[in-house]
Order: structure tokens, then sequence, then C-alpha cells
């Protein structure tokens, strides 16, 4: 990783001139791709570093396309020769779905959403005109073999696991009739794919667009339905459906004249569906194969906003097996299934997390039945051997950059809350009242906090637990010496 951020120090030297005074890696997503910011004076960037050249390639050319056409995207600043790195405008890091989140279903919320889809209707049509489907990574066009491959993926990575008995080849003879049902549309132009809210930058009262490089030639609704039946912005169906019909009147406008309204929201819902088969094939790769907290979490919301959409629309054409087995799915019983335990106000569990030092010894239980968790942190590389670091903890952020891009450690924790989680929640059912955890490292100063904040942080998160979180040598720690006065 060091190497990467020298490259890119060098990459952004070769358009402005001087090296950025701090580059910052960022939280991973679901892709593969590396992101930093980096910052130079009062103003700051985005690079980008992927080993996939081909989609590295796909995004500069979406981008420079859209950005002549005067389509709300980054620009793109920097690319290297290997085409691994690029730079771009930093349109900052609030999403529509943070805007969301912080200020509710309200009036501004509504308009920026109405924002969004306007602005989703120019890159679609005027962003389709002259643009090279060559360039797209997989397919030029999301026909039926693409929504085969989404029904597919929900097939094999979800439902799959589930082990539901249901007859394979009138499932697929469903697939089959469903994807030629949606292929048969009128409206055709770009299509991004993966068109949801934390795809959506605001900045400045106005909406910019990322993470487009998936995109090809496909159906106007697929990306609508992407966006509103998003199961964590969680929008009303009044606001689903009068955005629908916001959506539909700006498409109009921009194609000069009206569409068949009938036919596009009958179409509309059966893109919904494969949405929403395609978001549960990914958190079941991401969630159930590669045990990512985020993906396992976003299940049960998941599995609600398939529920109510199998409830309550249809989409024009009859799957019988399909229909039946998804109802299996979203049975109250399964989505039970995928939700943790959650405490509350009369829960007797209280969780310790102690971080520790051992030259000085693994804390002592003073319950009655003792037990519990102790790992070793040595094993991750210790950013007190710095000086830079040896003054500092794990609850500084450069420590804490420091673990998170240059060892690993998240894959560490992730396999620790794997075994965590399984006592957490035998102890939740069974009425335990205490469960301690302890991180230790050589100093107790750097590696074993930080381990020990980001568990306390998991288990209140996923749990809703009371944590009660101790770093015992910090008593000890290296600390600068005051300033001579």
């Amino acid at each position: 990783m060091e190497a990467v951020i020298e490259a890119i120090a060098v990459l952004f030297a070769s358009i402005r001139g001087t090296r950025p005074d701090r580059i910052e890696k960022l939280p991973r997503s679901g892709s593969d791709r590396i992101y930093f910011r980096l910052y130079s004076g009062q103003e700051s960037f985005i690079a980008t570093y992927n080993l996939n050249k081909k989609e590295t390639r796909t995004f500069i050319y979406f981008s420079r396309h859209f950005i002549n056409a005067g389509l709300p995207v980054p620009a793109i600043l920097a690319v290297n020769e290997e085409d691994t790195i690029y730079i771009q405008q930093d349109l900052g890091t609030e999403s529509l779905l943070n805007e969301l989140e912080k200020h509710g279903h309200g009036d501004r919320a509504y308009r920026l959403f109405q924002q969004s889809l306007a602005e989703l209707a120019r890159v679609q049509i005027l962003g389709h005109k002259d643009l090279n489907y060559d360039w797209c990574l997989t397919a030029r066009e999301f026909g039926k073999q693409a929504i085969l491959s989404d029904l597919l993926y929900f097939k094999y990575y979800f439902l799959d696991t589930l082990q539901l008995p249901y007859d394979k080849q009138a499932m697929l003879d469903d697939f089959d009739a469903l994807s030629t049902y949606l292929t048969r549309t009128e409206y055709k132009y770009f299509m991004f794919r993966d068109f949801q809210s934390r795809n959506i930058i605001v900045k400045n009262e106005t909406v910019h667009f990322i993470d487009y490089q998936g995109g090809m030639k496909g159906a106007l609704q697929y990306d609508v339905a992407s966006l509103l039946w998003q199961a964590k912005a969680d929008l009303s169906e009044e606001w689903k459906d009068s955005l629908l019909e916001y959506y539909m009147d700006r498409v109009e406008e921009i194609l000069g004249h009206s569409i068949d309204r009938i036919t596009f929201v009958s179409q509309y819902n059966g893109y919904v569906l494969i949405r929403l088969m395609q978001v549960m094939g990914a958190y079941g790769f991401r969630g159930l194969f590669e045990r990512k907290a985020h993906f396992l979490a976003s299940i049960p919301l998941a599995l609600r906003n398939l529920k109510f959409f199998i409830d309550h629309k249809r989409i024009g054409i009859i799957t019988p097996e399909f229909d039946r087995v998804l109802r299996l799915v979203v049975a109250d019983e399964m989505i039970q299934r995928f939700e943790p335990p959650q405490a509350n106000e009369s829960t007797p569990l209280v969780v310790q997390v102690n971080s520790f030092s051992y030259k000085k010894g693994i804390p002592a239980d003073p319950g009655e039945n003792g037990g519990g968790f102790v790992f070793d942190m040595r094993g991750i590389l210790n950013p007190g051997r710095f000086d830079e670091y040896k003054t500092l903890s794990g609850k500084d952020k450069s420590v804490q950059d420091f673990l998170e891009q240059r060892t690993r450690m998240n894959e560490f924790l992730n396999s620790v809350w794997d075994l965590v989680d399984i006592t957490i929640e035998d102890y939740l059912k069974r009425g335990f009242s205490k469960l301690m955890i302890n991180f230790g490292c050589t100093g107790g100063q750097h590696r074993s906090v930080y381990a020990a904040e980001q568990t306390a942080r998991h288990l209140r998160n996923k749990y809703k637990l009371k944590v009660e979180l101790n770093h015992t040598n910090s008593d000890n720690w290296l600390r600068s010496l005051p300033a001579d006065k």
C-alpha cells in the first residue's frame, strides 16, 4: 500500500507541481477499488487505485463523455500510464443517503430526489447520444442474458443458501419468460446499473453522480427502480409513486413526446423485481459468503422491501414457481432468521471489552463464572515502532489509518466478530449477564486499543448492547512531553 500511496503522490505532482500535503485512505466499500482523499492547501481530490484496468478505462471514457455533454459527474484530472490510478474532482462526502439519514424524509429530501431523477433522465438520454458502447465492461446492452444473469445471481448466492425445495426447471422457465418480457421495452438509453442514493453526491444543494463504470445500454426504468426501491432509503409508497410520475414528466420533456405510461409502469415493476433480485444476490455473496457485516445487516431490510413489492405490485406476466418461492423467501420466519437479536432496557447482558498489555498480564474476570475471550494482537504490525505514532494511541485517527491501511487489522477483526457474535447471540437468548472480551498487545496502547474500540462499536451497533470499555494500561502509555513554557 505504501507503494500505491507514493505513486498517487507522484501522479498528483505531475499535474499540480507539488506533492499533496496529506493522503488519506477511505473506507472500503463493496468493490475492489481503493479510494484515497488527497489534501493540498485548501483543496481536496479523490484518487482511485484499481488493478482492473478495463474498468478504469471504461470509467474514464464514460466520465469524459458525460463531462463534454454537460452532465453532473466528476472531472478526471489525471490517469497514470498503467491505467491503475486516476485522480478526479472531489465532490465531497455527503451522499443523498447521508442527507436522508440526517434530515429525514422531509421537503428538502424530496426535492433532492426530484433533482436526482431529473438529472438521471438527462444522463440517460443526453449521455446516450454518440456514446460508444464498445467501452462497456461486460455486455453492450442489458438484454435477456444480463437479466437472466441477475436472476441466477440471486438463485446461486442467496436462494440456494436457504436450502428451500423448489422445481429447478420450472424456475428456469419462469426466469426465461420474465427476461424475454422485459427486453421488449421501447425506451433503451444509457443505464447506470447501480443508481442508488449512496452514489449520488450532494454538494452546494446540487446532485452529482459517481460509480457508473458498470453502465450499458438498457431500459430507462431500471435506474429509477434502483433508486426508488433502495431498502436503506426506505421511501414511502406515496413518494415512490409521485417521484415516478415526476421522472416520466422529465423524460417526456427531453424526448419531446409523450410515452405509453401504462406499459412503462408495468415494465418498471418488472425491473423493480430484477433489481431486488440483483441486490439480494449481492447481499448473499458479500454477506453470506464473504461475511461482511454491512451486507449481512442489510439482508432483513431488503427482504422486507421484497415482501412489500410482492404484496402490492404486478409485473404483467405470470411466473408461478418463481412467485411461490419468493413468498417462502419473504415469510416472517425467514426474515427473522437474518435479524440479530437486539438488547433492550431489561436485557441483563453487559459486555466488558478491555485492552491490555501482555507485560502487565491478562485482566482478571471478577465474575463467578470467569471465561470470555482473549485475543492476541501481536501478529499485527505495531504502529508504536514508528516515531510519529509512539506517543499516540489506537484512539487517534492517524494510528487508525495506519492499522487499516498497512496491516490486516480489518481482516483480523472480522474473524474475531464471527466468533464473538455466536456467543453474544447465545448469551442473549439464555439471559446471561456478563461476557468479557480482552485484546492484548505489547504495550496495550495501539493495536489492542484500536481493536477494543472497534469491537465495542460493533456490539453497540449490531446488538444495541451495554458495553463497558476499558483501556487497562492507559496510565502507562507513552505520551509527548509538555512544551516548555
